[in-house]
């Protein structure tokens, strides 16, 4: 089976044995749990898209592994095309949940812990790779979902991993024996880890000879024994408890994050694929972040797109759609939202083959793409406040509209143009809040800030690959200065 069914995969994830905390309390039924069962279903989409002959352009892809139709979010990027259809992908994606659909990260986290693998056994005579390869295959076959699982703690930021007073703060090796080894430690804001299958441990910075305890990349089952994970709150949360509809705004889809905590975890060594090899440590990040910083020019536009829509029904819905200022500030939330699309192509569209033959972005474009996404989303999300007007804040409960009584007089006083009913209104005003300050903030305007490395993260990689030598041997050059 190399698809997956979106209820294939539902009840793939309803066998597993997560261990998951909640609000203080142990969750059993997590699947149809109602604050995390939205974020299920965006992940889900991934697979029923899949599906669909006028996606599968998108969706699907040719691995050159077996020769045989894999989603492709399980695919290693084969051209240019591929990062290009990469990016188009999410786009469609955010299009569809208006959320975080949560796959993306084990996509980047395989395609650069390819390349990186195979370097190493080049460098170093491992064998790390083949057992790489040999993982792929094995979720390619049964096209199955993967956490990339790379932010560690930290701690204290100042001090490096082997200077932290408690060693747990990064995920390290306690033990290793001839069968694998033991790790402990912890990984944060780890997007969709319990709608996943499998896990992609990675360091999360570069280090150096005395972390090499620290410099560590392994995968295991979601649902190992050893791993738990506590559920991160969301804003505007447990609206989704109430029952309704309405208040949630998107009530049918969102993203998910947790910490994930590896309580003395055993991998077997052909599910290690790097132990101590800390020179390249900093490799695998960078391209890690490269490919995360490259997604966030299709799935933040995706969902953009969206959030342009529910503004402009907004206006329309309050009688202000023929405004000049409206029109201009749809006009500037599409300029921004296009630029970040045209961001996450151009990075694509200059990628190149790596040793192993899997294409990388261009990662100086990447972490441009990725800058812009720290400030257009915020103003896209302004103009959209704006536009909305204050009523998205401050609108009584969907309990309120649905009281015989008061439900009369809010009908009657919420009303903006004659043929649209009050209800409607207030559904759109609440799918612009959601978008902008609950559940689905934490996918896009929040996100947008730290998801894949905070702003100083991309402005050192900028500084580092901007080649500013070369441009000041250009300047020389024009100006006739021979020294």
């Amino acid at each position: 089976m190399a698809l997956k069914t979106g209820e294939q995969y539902e009840e793939s994830i309803r066998n597993m044995k997560f261990k998951i905390y909640l609000m203080g309390e142990k969750i059993d039924n997590w699947v149809d749990h109602p604050i995390i069962r939205p974020s299920l279903n965006s992940v889900k989409k991934t697979y029923e898209l899949a599906h669909k002959p006028e996606y599968e352009d998108l969706m699907t892809a040719t691995s050159h592994l077996t020769g045989e139709k894999v989603n492709r979010f399980t695919h290693l990027h084969q051209s240019t095309d591929d990062l290009m259809k990469k990016v188009k992908m999410q786009r469609l994606l955010g299009q569809q949940t208006a959320s975080c659909f949560q796959r993306c990260v084990g996509m980047d986290a395989i395609n650069s812990v390819d390349s990186t693998t195979y370097e190493m056994d080049q460098k170093l005579g491992t064998n790390y790779h083949e057992r790489f390869i040999n993982f792929l295959k094995m979720v390619q076959k049964e096209d199955l979902t993967v956490d990339g699982a790379m932010t560690d703690v930290k701690g204290d930021r100042s001090l490096p991993p082997h200077k932290q007073a408690d060693p747990d703060m990064y995920v390290h090796v306690v033990e290793k024996n001839d069968k694998g080894i033991v790790v402990r430690g912890a990984k944060a804001h780890q997007t969709g880890a319990i709608n996943s299958h499998w896990i992609l441990a990675m360091p999360t910075i570069s280090m150096g000879k005395e972390d090499a305890d620290y410099a560590l990349s392994f995968v295991c089952p979601a649902d190992e024994e050893g791993i738990f994970y506590i559920y991160g709150r969301q804003s505007c949360d447990t609206r989704k408890l109430e029952g309704g509809t309405i208040d949630v705004g998107n009530y049918n889809y969102g993203g998910q994050e947790a910490l994930m905590v590896f309580d003395n975890v055993f991998i077997p060594w052909e599910n290690v694929f790097m132990c101590g090899e800390y020179e390249f440590a900093g490799m695998l990040v960078e391209r890690f972040a490269g490919y995360h910083r490259q997604s966030y020019g299709g799935c933040k536009v995706g969902v953009g797109d969206v959030l342009i829509g529910a503004a402009a029904l907004a206006a329309d819905y309050n009688g202000a759609a023929k405004a000049s200022h409206i029109k201009d500030k749809l006009i500037e939330m599409t300029h921004l939202n296009e630029t970040l699309f045209s961001c996450g192509i151009a990075c694509s569209a200059q990628g190149h083959k790596t040793a192993s033959g899997t294409y990388l972005i261009d990662l100086l474009l990447a972490n441009v793409c990725k800058q812009n996404i720290t400030r257009f989303p915020y103003e896209i999300c302004r103009l959209a406040e704006d536009i909305a007007g204050g009523m998205m804040v401050t609108l009584a409960s969907e309990k309120d509209f649905k009281n015989p009584e008061i439900g009369k007089v809010l009908e009657k006083y919420l009303k903006g143009v004659e043929n649209i009913s009050s209800e409607d209104r207030a559904r759109i005003m609440r799918l612009v809040e959601n978008l902008t300050l609950g559940t689905a903030a934490v996918g896009y305007r929040t996100e947008s800030m730290h998801g894949a490395g905070s702003p100083q993260a991309q402005r050192i990689m900028i500084a580092r690959q901007g080649n500013l030598d070369e441009k000041k041997k250009m300047a020389k050059d024009i100006a006739g200065i021979k020294k």
